[in-house]
């Protein structure tokens, strides 16, 4: 198999953190976001969304969305399981990947601050400003949604990683991009910690990456 992404991506980033706890072996290339290869007609053959990641299978098949390839590979390769037994549980699990993946990521993404300076006259610091009002939204709900609660544990859900860890701790590098307070989410910060101490999300990072730039 061969994972198509870029260092900076957090949605490449979920995906390498899955493959690494789950052992599989991939290639790795990169498209360059900020130069725009993503739109060179080679892959937009594969992905016509022109984003990253995308997963072209053994198969010839190519899957896009990156929680469209943690499921597929929580299906292909089961151990570790990235969401708990009950559904009750699997639920909880999804909804707080769901704040990162579709509350905060899709409004604050490359795209999102590039058309903001380059069709409403934006400047570099007012779209930073708009990126941690979005992530700063997001993580007040996550903050409030695992702190104090039962089900929480080491990480997010449990005292093992799951599908919303994936999805927390690129987000969480994104903050610090954006030099958003992380004092004000000490439970976030806590499983941040955690996560990063585990091989599997160290080696994903992006600055570990081949690709990495300053």
């Amino acid at each position: 198999m061969k994972l198509i992404g870029y260092f900076r991506s957090s949605a490449a980033f979920r995906v390498r953190i899955a493959l690494n706890l789950k052992g599989v072996a991939v290639e790795h290339a990169s498209r360059h976001l900020r130069k725009g290869e993503q739109a060179a007609p080679d892959y937009v053959a594969l992905n016509p969304q022109k984003l990253v990641p995308a997963m072209v299978l053994d198969s010839g098949d190519v899957l896009t969305q990156s929680l469209a390839i943690l499921e597929y590979l929580e299906e292909v390769h089961p151990e570790p399981p990235l969401l708990p037994g009950d559904p009750a549980d699997r639920a909880r699990v999804r909804a707080l990947a769901l704040i990162c993946t579709a509350d905060i990521h899709p409004i604050q993404n490359l795209r999102v601050m590039a058309y903001l300076r380059d069709n409403f006259g934006q400047s570099e610091e007012s779209a930073f400003a708009w990126s941690r009002h979005w992530i700063d939204t997001g993580f007040e709900a996550y903050e409030a949604s695992v702190a104090g609660d039962r089900k929480t544990g080491t990480f997010s859900h449990g005292d093992r990683p799951t599908m919303a860890d994936l999805c927390l701790i690129p987000q969480v590098f994104n903050a610090a991009r954006f030099k958003v307070d992380m004092k004000k989410y000490p439970t976030i910060q806590r499983i941040f910690e955690a996560s990063m101490k585990l091989p599997a999300f160290d080696a994903a990072q992006p600055s570990r990456q081949p690709d990495a730039e300053p």
